[in-house]
């Protein structure tokens, strides 16, 4: 499982833009993890799956509502990560308003997920293999804080946890 100090999974994942601009074209295009990472602070949550009570009730609003503090406090992008595909996450940023503040990235095949020995299985309750809900800081790819939640849970990968840890 990864752990604070390791490096973050070279993997990609994916993301749906909306409109064209800055290189993207619209529909899936891919974002190579390290790549992407390089250089910028990130704050990332991961969770089970989009449009789901806890995540989209909760988790989500609480990293969209607190973006201008994230940014005041020296995070570059945020960054939620799903076991969803690229449209699922793109028609979920919109419900959530998301766009702008918050990257929606699909794990469609859960290769992040399994790489970072993070993945869920919940096929008892036909959803298959997904993403347990926690949230990391990544610091120039590396793992800074790393907050898993336990089974069922939503109190420590929250935005409130994750600033109150960036502003110690």
């Amino acid at each position: 499982m990864i752990k604070v100090g390791d490096t973050i999974p070279h993997t990609t994942l994916m993301e749906y833009s909306e409109v064209e601009g800055e290189g993207c074209s619209i529909g899936p295009n891919a974002v190579d993890v390290a790549k992407a990472a390089a250089g910028k602070t990130i704050a990332v949550f991961a969770l089970p799956g989009a449009f789901t009570p806890t995540c989209s009730a909760k988790h989500v609003p609480g990293y969209v509502e607190k973006f201008d503090k994230f940014k005041a406090a020296g995070v570059d992008e945020i960054w939620c990560v799903s076991v969803n595909d690229a449209f699922v996450m793109g028609a979920w940023a919109r419900d959530q308003k998301a766009n702008g503040k918050v990257r929606m990235l699909a794990d469609g095949s859960a290769e992040f997920t399994k790489e970072t020995g993070l993945s869920l299985d919940l096929t008892a309750r036909g959803m298959g293999l997904r993403s347990n809900r926690y949230s990391m800081l990544i610091k120039d790819g590396k793992v800074v804080t790393l907050n898993i939640e336990g089974p069922g849970k939503f109190e420590v990968s929250d935005a409130d946890t994750m600033l109150g840890q960036l502003n110690a």
